[in-house]
């Protein structure tokens, strides 16, 4: 069995890859728990100068999350607040490591992989990429623990057009939005993505790092009590989650009623 996101280093930079192309590397509980074992990992490593994450296949960064899996994994609130927990989990790991982060993106980068991508430091994606955050759809919330990247990226307005209207829009318009550092044609996304990792990694690592810490301190996150987190996992027991769900395996238009 193939693992769900693989690990190649070139000397100083390690590049970790989301690997389930046969799905547009949607987000499953093993590829959450993986990745941020390998995050915490790489960021307890001092060899290291930079750190690149990317889908596998060409085709998605990630196409967001295996909602295949939500009736055995996300099936009512008490469950999806533990998988929750591990996917802030996660997001902690890419978002406090030590090393700077670049996300290589290619294709779709939709939901859960536009939440990785936030908490990377910088992001570079090709003419074709696609973006957006389309769980509206699906009945769904963004918990507190994903919410924090996105917002702390683009702000207030633009996290709430992104969440509010769930449109999939264009790597122009990610661009303009704050989302991306860079747009470049699609066959150089690679060359010009280890270009920009290469000149991170010659550059001086404590001082890297230090930076990073520097706005780190910088950045306000605000003190969510857990009687209040767990209220991000509430639209589980509701019925419009389920028609969501429903509507998209059945590839329907789903009739919400506000339940």
């Amino acid at each position: 069995m193939n693992s769900p996101v693989l690990l190649s280093r070139d000397d100083d930079i390690a590049t970790l890859t989301l690997n389930r192309p046969e799905r547009l590397n949607a987000l499953n509980r093993d590829m959450w728990q993986t990745l941020g074992d390998a995050m915490r990992s790489l960021s307890a490593d001092d060899t290291l100068r930079c750190i690149v994450l990317r889908g596998a296949g060409g085709k998605a960064f990630a196409a967001g999350a295996d909602i295949a899996e939500f009736a055995t994994e996300r099936a009512d609130s008490r469950q999806a607040c533990g998988y929750g927990e591990l996917i802030h989990s996660t997001m902690k790991a890419v978002g406090q490591c030590r090393h700077p982060t670049v996300a290589l993106i290619e294709g779709a980068c939709v939901g859960g992989g536009l939440e990785i991508a936030a908490m990377c430091d910088l992001r570079i994606c090709g003419t074709s990429s696609r973006f957006g955050v389309p769980i509206s759809k699906l009945g769904l919330t963004m918990g507190y623990g994903e919410l924090a990247g996105l917002l702390a990226l683009v702000g207030r307005a633009v996290t709430l057009e992104i969440l509010l209207e769930g449109r999939v829009f264009d790597a122009a318009e990610a661009f303009h939005k704050g989302l991306v550092n860079r747009v470049v044609a699609d066959d150089d996304v690679e060359k010009e993505a280890y270009a920009l990792a290469r000149r991170i990694a010659d550059g001086a690592p404590l001082v890297a790092r230090w930076h990073k810490q520097f706005i780190e301190r910088l950045t306000p996150y605000a003190d969510i009590p857990a009687s209040e987190w767990d209220k991000g996992f509430a639209c589980f027991d509701t019925e419009d989650y389920k028609e969501g769900v429903r509507a998209f395996l059945a590839k329907t238009k789903p009739d919400f009623r506000g339940r």
